[in-house]
């Protein structure tokens, strides 16, 4: 692309954006109220992120966030570090409670639609209905603040539904997509004992139907923690088991409507799961007040989302996209939910339930929008009209797809590309309404997310690809991760690098305009569709076969936006990689976790490069491949086998 090109705009916020958006609205107030006028939009990023206490008090007053008791203090550092920061003391809140606050009778809380058909409106008042009822239910069986509630659930309106439920009584949320492996599940599940499992029958995906009753009959037995489970009807299952709680008769429930539990604002929302890159998945636990008050900032401020909107992100219930969303319930929107594969049964499913839902918010990883565009999907604006944003998240998006979606999608649609993670659940990176849109880049830094680009000595750098790094803590930062008691695993995984700095594991460029521009995973974290997948999870299953004596797993990355997992195996003596092994390899990671962990490409190696703690290098191998000179990668007299770099370079 040339230089021209990029220096033109794809797309420009027009007058009415400019002077009627809800970032400019904030602007406005921050005016008359505190007097502070801003001329740019980085202008008030950089007060943003300078006085962190007045900008997220200014948040708590603008979005009107419900406390049932006055906060003492907005921001409490520990003596070091971020671990330990302490947001808004005292407070108490509840997520759900400030959700049904945007109840009404003129447009329904939920749109779903599947592969089995669709759509089906879900009312605000059958929302609160189900919610009471579900919650009714889970404090009879002797669910309390602070239990953990897990799910094993499509992208369906019952997961939304038990999420609300356990959310408004204080219990903490914890779900996984039902095409996890029983060993992923439980790797998972185990650390956080959960009280309750609800589990659908199975589900649909690419025009096949799963049965999970024997699946969830075998997970179940395998949480000694679950004292119930409850199944829920999504495929038709004719068996259930007797023990099992049926969904129908939990709404039949008698109840008297839903009674909040106010909740600290550190207390635990749910807890998401990292990749396992190392190890076992981290157990990441989010607070309430922390995910509140940044999902109202991130969604009603950078993506403009207003009471009667339509809000759609592709996603599954495993993906921290699912958390996200729910968060447009808090902004007055309606939710629009699709539980399918995204490319059944053609490329053109999504674009037609944006049509047909009249989504004004459409979103999905940006591996969608490259396939729509070597599929030739045809759109024409006009199905279109009510479309405002289309966003994208999960890897970087080329610029050749920003290009595309201006000439082939709407050319006046706000392409908002982002970029976070399960570690806030929200992004560091995103839109900006009142800034230009260039082809390849993200328009701003978020509010409160002071983020730079680092040398390998800690400098910030300017228009010069860097380290990611957070030099300021947010409220919806990990509170801790389950079972992690002296915070060693939280450490770890962000500030060994840097000091007291969070460092996230992506290389970022922050150009002249202020723009960022992402190019990938840093680190050795893999990458699926926008689904990080961690190595540690493929070793174990891969080295589990007996053929299989060692093995190294490698994302690399294209500069189309798609990206390959390369998987290198040592073999015990004269075994051969012969097509039955390589087969046997792709089941067993199926079946043990999922599709996404299967390799593209797997070969056979002399050895695994190791550095002499015994620590398997994942990251120098993987810049190596992507043709980066090994001298100025790899010390070798930090090697425990360099004559194993052979089979790689």
């Amino acid at each position: 692309m040339s230089a021209e090109v990029q220096n033109q705009p794809l797309w420009k916020p027009g007058k009415t954006l400019m002077e009627q958006s809800n970032l400019k609205k904030y602007m406005d107030w921050l005016f008359v109220k505190k007097g502070l006028y801003f001329r740019s939009y980085h202008d008030l990023w950089e007060w943003s992120v300078t006085d962190l206490e007045d900008f997220w008090e200014s948040l708590w007053n603008y979005f009107h966030i419900k406390s049932h008791d006055l906060y003492l203090e907005v921001l409490q550092r520990p003596q070091r570090g971020m671990i330990g920061t302490k947001w808004f003391t005292r407070s108490k809140l509840n997520y759900a409670e400030h959700i049904f606050r945007n109840k009404n009778k003129d447009r329904p809380a939920i749109i779903f639609q599947s592969e089995q058909g669709g759509p089906e409106e879900i009312s605000w008042e059958r929302l609160e209905e189900e919610v009471a009822a579900v919650a009714t239910w889970l404090k009879q069986i002797g669910v309390k603040p602070g239990d953990r509630v897990a799910a094993v659930l499509p992208n369906i309106p019952q997961s939304v539904i038990a999420f609300l439920a356990a959310n408004s009584i204080g219990a903490v949320w914890s779900s996984c997509s039902p095409d996890f492996g029983k060993t992923a599940l439980i790797e998972r599940f185990l650390q956080i004992e959960p009280k309750v499992l609800f589990i659908a029958d199975g589900y649909h995906y690419n025009g096949k139907t799963h049965d999970l009753t024997s699946f969830a009959q075998e997970l179940a037995m395998s949480l000694r923690s679950v004292k119930d489970v409850v199944l829920i009807n999504n495929i038709g299952s004719d068996s259930r088991p007797d023990r099992y709680t049926s969904w129908e008769d939990i709404l039949h429930l008698q109840n008297f409507g839903i009674d909040f539990e106010p909740v600290p604002f550190d207390h635990p929302i749910w807890i998401l799961y990292s990749s396992g890159t190392t190890a076992a998945p981290k157990a990441i636990t989010h607070s309430v007040g922390g995910c509140l008050i940044e999902h109202m900032k991130a969604l009603i401020l950078h993506q403009n989302v207003k009471p009667g909107d339509r809000y759609f992100w592709y996603s599954t219930t495993g993906w921290m996209m699912w958390n996200y969303a729910l968060g447009s319930l808090l902004c007055g929107a309606t939710l629009v939910l699709y539980d399918g594969a995204p490319t059944y049964p053609s490329s053109q499913v999504l674009w037609t339930l944006a049509e047909q839902a009249k989504i004004t918010h459409f979103g999905s990883g940006a591996a969608f929008y490259i396939t729509s565009m070597k599929n030739g999907v045809s759109i024409t604006s006009e199905r279109l009209s009510h479309l405002e944003t289309i966003g994208s998240t999960g890897s970087p998006l080329p610029p050749e797809v920003f290009e595309w979606v201006y000439r082939q999608v709407k050319k006046d649609v706000w392409l908002i590309s982002l970029s976070g993670g399960t570690d806030v659940c929200s992004a560091f990176v995103g839109g900006c309404p009142i800034t230009p849109v260039y082809a390849g880049e993200i328009q701003c830094r978020m509010l409160g997310c002071r983020i730079e680009a680092f040398d390998e000595e800690g400098n910030p750098v300017f228009n010069e690809m860097g380290e990611m790094v957070i030099t300021q803590p947010m409220p919806s930062m990990p509170i801790y991760f389950w079972n992690d008691e002296d915070q060693e695993k939280y450490f770890g995984s962000y500030f060994e690098m840097y000091p007291n700095v969070w460092r996230h594991g992506d290389w970022i460029k922050i150009t002249d305009r202020k723009s960022v521009i992402i190019y990938g995973r840093s680190d050795a974290t893999l990458n699926r569709g926008g689904v990080r997948i961690g190595t540690a999870e493929i070793y174990r299953a891969v080295e589990s076969i007996p053929a299989v004596k060692d093995s190294l797993a490698v994302y690399l990355e294209k500069s189309n936006g798609e990206g390959t997992i390369s998987l290198f195996v040592v073999l015990g003596k004269d075994k051969q990689l012969t097509d039955e092994l390589k087969a046997e390899i792709r089941e067993t990671l199926r079946t043990q976790y999922s599709p996404r962990h299967i390799p593209d490409t797997i070969e056979q190696v002399d050895d695994i490069p190791y550095t002499i703690n015994g620590k398997k290098m994942e990251a120098p191998m993987k810049r190596i491949l992507m043709g980066q000179d090994p001298e100025k990668v790899i010390n070798l007299d930090t090697m425990r086998n360099p004559e194993s770099l052979k089979s790689f370079v």
